[in-house]
C-alpha cells in the first residue's frame, strides 16, 4: 500500500467488510514482527452505542482483531481514553468492548488510568500516555464526523484519547489546533481505518448518524484528515491543525497526490449536505477555551432549544470556557462560569441539564419580561 492511497469498501456486513479491506492492504506486511505489541485506537468519546454516530463499531475492532490472530500476531490491546467528564469503563461496556475483550483475549487498557510521560513534539512538550508510547504498530480506527469546535475529527484529533485529563483540558486552554499537529510527531500512527459507517457530521458525541456504510484506510493521517475535510466541503485550511501538521512533517495534505482505490461494488452514493448545524447555533455561544465534553454537549441542547422554537427567545450570548473562571457574566454553563449572575455548574453539565437549565432560563425571562408590561400599562 502507497502512502498516497486511500483504499475504501462499502457494505454492511462490517467485520468481514473490515477483514477484506485489510487483506486488501497487506496489513500483515506493514507490521515488522509477529511479537510486535501492536495497539488498536478507537473512537470511544463517550459511552454511547456506535449507531449513535459518535464511537467506532466493535464489529470493525473484532475485524481487525480477528485478521491478525489468523496472520499470527497474538500480542494486541486495545486502548482509549474517554473524554473529560466520562469514565473510560463505561465507554468499553456500552460500546461493546469489554465483551470484544473476553471473546478475542485482547487487554483493554484504559488511558484516563495510565501514567504519563513528557514526550517532546517539535517545539512543544506534550505529556503523553505511556501505552502510546510503549506500542510497536499503532492502529488509529477513528470514526469520521463533525467536531463542534475544530469542524471535523478523524485521523490526528483521535490521538488525544492517548493523553492524560490534564493535557487534554490544557489543549484547549492551548486552541487546540496548534497541539493537535504537534501531537501528530509524538504518537506516530502506523495505519489508518475510518469508520465512516454512520457517523454524525455535526456532533462528536453523535445523536445525528449520517449513514454511509463505508470504511477506507490509509497510512499517511494528514492525507486522511485532508480527504475527510473535502467531503465534509471543507479545505484542508479551514481546519488548521491539518496544515499545521503537513508544516510540521507529519504527513502530506496534498490531495492532488491521492489515489482511492474501491474495493468491491459501490453502493448507493449519499451525497453528504454542505449545511453544517453547528454553524447555525453556534452564534448563541461565546466560548473561551472551553474543553470539547461541556461545549459538545453545550450544541445539542441549544439545537433541542431551537427545534421547539425557543432558542430566539435567548438573547444573551452563552459564556462556556476555562477562559471565564474567575470572572462575572450574565449567562455561563459549566463550573468555570461559577462567578456568573445565571450559572449551571457542573464539569461538565450533561445535554439534558443545559437544556433543561437554559430553559428555565428562558421561561423565566418570558415570565419577567410579561410581569413588567402588565405593570408599565397599569401605570
Amino acid at each position: 500500500m502507497n502512502k498516497n492511497e486511500i483504499i475504501q469498501i462499502q457494505g454492511m456486513e462490517y467485520k468481514e467488510m473490515t477483514k477484506q479491506l485489510l487483506n486488501e492492504c497487506a496489513l500483515a506486511a506493514l507490521i515488522p514482527s509477529k511479537v510486535s505489541l501492536i495497539g488498536i485506537k478507537p473512537n470511544l468519546v463517550a459511552p454511547v452505542p456506535a449507531e449513535f454516530g459518535g464511537t467506532t463499531h466493535p464489529e470493525v475492532v473484532a475485524g481487525i482483531i480477528e485478521y491478525l490472530q489468523e496472520n499470527g500476531f497474538t500480542n494486541l490491546q486495545i486502548m482509549e481514553g474517554s473524554w473529560v467528564g466520562d469514565k473510560t469503563e463505561e465507554s468499553f461496556e456500552v460500546c461493546g468492548y469489554r465483551m470484544l475483550s473476553e471473546q478475542y483475549g485482547v487487554p483493554l487498557i484504559d488511558a484516563q488510568k495510565e501514567k504519563s510521560m513528557p514526550v517532546q513534539c517539535g517545539d512543544m512538550e506534550l505529556q503523553i500516555c505511556e501505552c502510546a508510547k510503549k506500542v510497536d504498530f499503532m492502529i488509529n480506527v477513528p470514526v469520521m464526523k463533525g467536531h463542534c469546535q475544530t469542524k471535523i475529527t478523524c485521523a490526528l484529533k483521535n490521538m488525544k484519547g492517548l493523553l492524560p485529563n490534564k493535557e487534554k483540558r490544557h489543549f484547549h486552554a492551548m486552541g487546540l489546533h496548534r497541539p493537535i499537529a504537534h501531537l501528530g510527531l509524538g504518537i506516530h500512527q502506523d495505519f489508518i481505518l475510518v469508520d465512516n459507517i454512520c457517523g454524525d457530521l455535526d456532533f462528536e458525541d453523535g445523536g445525528n448518524p449520517f449513514i454511509m456504510n463505508r470504511l477506507f484506510a490509509g497510512l499517511d493521517p494528514v492525507l486522511i484528515d485532508a480527504y475527510v475535510c473535502a467531503e465534509l466541503h471543507y479545505k484542508p485550511e479551514d481546519v488548521p491543525y491539518v496544515k499545521m501538521a503537513e508544516e510540521l512533517g507529519v504527513g502530506s495534505a496534498d490531495l492532488t497526490r491521492l489515489s482511492i482505490r474501491q474495493i468491491g461494488e459501490i453502493g448507493e452514493k449519499r451525497v453528504i449536505p454542505e449545511k453544517r448545524k453547528i454553524v447555525e447555533l453556534q452564534d448563541a455561544v461565546e466560548e473561551v477555551e472551553s474543553c470539547s465534553a461541556c461545549y459538545g454537549y453545550l450544541i445539542p441542547a441549544l439545537d433541542r432549544l431551537k427545534e421547539e422554537g425557543l432558542l430566539q427567545e435567548l438573547h444573551e450570548k452563552i459564556c462556556i470556557g476555562q477562559g471565564y473562571r474567575g470572572t462575572s457574566g450574565a449567562l455561563g454553563v459549566g463550573s468555570c462560569t461559577s462567578g456568573f449572575a445565571c450559572n449551571l455548574k457542573g464539569c461538565p453539565p450533561t445535554d439534558e441539564q443545559m437544556y433543561e437549565f437554559l430553559k428555565q432560563y428562558i421561561a423565566t425571562r418570558r415570565k419577567t419580561e410579561a410581569e413588567n408590561s402588565n405593570r408599565g400599562e397599569s401605570e
